[in-house]
């Protein structure tokens, strides 16, 4: 114990000693909290939309003038030309044409069928589907107000639609995104600092040094990362309050089950770059090693992307991430309120490839004494 104790030390002071070190732990992580968090919203707004009016009426002008009311929409102008729209379409000026027919107001109020005809660029077709669901939601809302004012239709819906939104009642979308750049942040500071630990004795000599001390494989595999696990715990307990107190996201569930998890994710993680260090001779190599295997572990985890969204054989690669079943933890229980019950599967998942991935690094480690 007493070597495990003098290694610690030892990690401690060459990160501290290390000017650069201090901003790139306890601020640059914080930052990219707070700017991620606000940036990361796949809420659409600020949708340019041109109008061609064929029926110039007041009641084209009344939609006109709702849409324009929107939250979502700028409108940018309206004309008579349906060319001049799609011209300003290929210039990227316009994301979505909306074209009025002829007769719209005689047909509207005769209650004869009438159509409304949506232009989007679907380059960016998430966006470009967002923005015809919300020029929809627009025209039901429209042709609804009408109905009320003025009994121009009957509508008659079949069935009574009551919305309620649990766990997210306002659809904040940082509630859902803060938990998750959370979960990255401490993935990405683990994972990097770890990969490059044992390489950079490597490069600067040291190595050998410890090589021929009487320091068991294991004690020096845990000296070298249990400064990286206190370390990631206090940047976890950092951003969680940040997320608390400054995004006001809810934690419902239990902290101490967070902490609990946390803990054995971050020695799944920091047994990976564990690994990645044994294995590789400069911090360059180490640090694309861990670059590769965290964009792949980022895209798929499921954080910008549903992974039931994905191909088959995505989803199945994704039973391999190990910041899926973080994510999926970390919202359970901040969002949810979910108990032990609920995430024993994820937590059996990662306390098993912590042990594999760990003795794997261990027994990689060539010593000679």
């Amino acid at each position: 114990m007493q070597r495990i104790i003098y290694i610690v030390q030892k990690e401690f002071k060459q990160i501290f000693r290390n000017k650069m070190m201090k901003p790139l732990l306890f601020v640059m992580p914080f930052v990219q909290l707070g700017v991620l968090s606000y940036t990361a919203d796949f809420t659409v707004k600020n949708i340019r939309i041109y109008i061609q009016d064929q029926d110039n009426s007041p009641l084209s002008a009344k939609l006109t003038n709702k849409i324009e009311a929107s939250d979502n929409f700028i409108l940018e102008s309206v004309g008579f030309n349906y060319e001049n729209g799609f011209r300003e379409i290929e210039k990227n000026k316009i994301d979505v044409i909306l074209s009025i027919p002829e007769h719209f107001s005689r047909d509207f109020s005769s209650n004869r069928n009438t159509s409304l005809f949506i232009t989007a660029d679907a380059i960016n077709s998430t966006k470009a589907g967002i923005s015809i669901n919300y020029l929809q939601n627009i025209i039901h809302d429209f042709q609804t107000e009408q109905a009320a004012s003025k009994g121009i239709i009957e509508l008659k819906p079949g069935v009574n639609i009551i919305k309620r939104d649990w766990y997210n009642p306002d659809l904040n979308y940082k509630f859902f995104m803060v938990p998750g750049i959370l979960v990255l942040l401490v993935t990405m500071l683990a994972l990097y600092l770890s990969g490059m630990n044992i390489v950079r004795e490597k490069e600067i000599g040291t190595i050998e040094q410890l090589n021929v001390t009487p320091i068991m494989k294991y004690q020096f595999i845990i000296g070298k990362l249990l400064p990286f696990l206190i370390i990631g715990l206090v940047e976890f307990t950092i951003g969680l309050l940040i997320a608390k107190f400054w995004f006001h996201v809810p934690i419902l569930g239990s902290i101490g089950l967070l902490y609990v998890f946390t803990f054995v994710y971050l020695i799944l993680v920091l047994g990976i770059g564990m690994f990645i260090s044994t294995i590789t001779n400069t911090q360059q190599q180490a640090l694309f090693l861990a670059w590769f295997f965290s964009v792949i572990f980022i895209l798929m985890s499921g954080l910008f992307t549903p992974i039931e969204s994905m191909p088959e054989w995505a989803q199945k690669l994704t039973f391999l991430n190990p910041i899926k079943y973080y994510v999926e933890v970390i919202r359970l229980v901040m969002l949810k309120g979910s108990s032990f019950s609920s995430i024993k599967v994820n937590f059996a998942v990662i306390t098993l490839s912590a042990i594999l991935i760990n003795m794997l690094a261990i027994r990689n480690y060539k010593k000679t004494a």
